[in-house]
């Protein structure tokens, strides 16, 4: 099996992947509460996992490589609820912009944040604009749910998507490391819940910040009793194949910016 971690190998096959002109997979997690019956890494772990898959997916087509994750995030949001290690958007960016700025020194000019928690998306966003103009390369974004969103709704029972701690991640969690999951809690992190800010504001086109406390006492969003580790694997299969797909997108690239 060809490597496709940056900590497993050499710098100078590094160096040879950059000038193959690889695509760099950057995971982008978080360590914070998810509920009692989950781990803190939870939304690393995933990141780190779905990168890894989708890069063996494409390893012997399309040059690529996985950077060692990024487990910090933005969570103000969930500090309430204990657990958790939150950055302000000032060192987050300072922080991606190192990194990818060391990336681009050693040659690598296609670089993918593949991100694993809700929280980071908007900043995530930012971030790939201001870095895009300045270091000059097709440097993009994405969270893997959100890339996979048909497959992962066929895929669940209860939900349509990943929501917190909930039967996506816990299902992913039971896949991957099911020593670390207490189903025995799972019952008690079902409801109740605040109504969301788009039921209240009735649109999705007015933001506001809450905490998650304020949202659920438990630290859950979703319900984890139909997780299972068979749709786990299924979940996590399905979000490699759609990070796999916009890595060898050529046109995706190279399209002019």
């Amino acid at each position: 099996m060809t490597e496709v971690e940056w900590g497993r190998l050499k710098a100078a096959e590094i160096s040879a992947l950059a000038a193959r002109n690889a695509v760099v997979i950057v995971p982008v997690g978080l360590i914070e509460q998810h509920g009692p019956h989950l781990p803190t890494q939870v939304d690393a772990l995933l990141a780190g996992e779905v990168s890894r898959r989708a890069a063996r997916k494409i390893a012997t087509e399309v040059p690529v490589i996985v950077a060692p994750t990024v487990w910090s995030g933005l969570a103000e949001h969930h500090m309430s609820l204990g657990g958790t290690l939150s950055l302000d958007f000032e060192t987050f960016f300072g922080l991606l912009r190192c990194l990818c700025r060391s990336l681009v020194r050693h040659g690598f000019r296609r670089i993918l944040l593949l991100n694993g928690h809700g929280g980071n998306i908007m900043a995530l966003n930012v971030v790939v604009n201001e870095l895009a103009v300045e270091l000059q390369v097709p440097l993009a974004t994405a969270s893997y749910w959100m890339l996979a969103k048909e497959s992962f709704a066929a895929a669940l029972d209860r939900q349509t998507t990943v929501r917190h701690a909930c039967e996506a991640e816990t299902s992913m969690l039971l896949a991957l490391a099911p020593d670390l999951v207490d189903m025995a809690r799972a019952a008690d992190v079902v409801g109740p819940t605040e109504p969301e800010l788009t039921q209240v504001a009735g649109t999705d086109a007015v933001h506001r910040w809450r905490s998650f406390r304020a949202r659920t006492s438990h630290g859950v969003i979703g319900d984890p009793r139909t997780a299972t580790a068979d749709k786990g694997e299924r979940l996590l299969e399905a979000a490699a194949v759609a990070v796999a797909g916009v890595c060898r997108n050529e046109e995706f690239w190279t399209i002019p910016a």
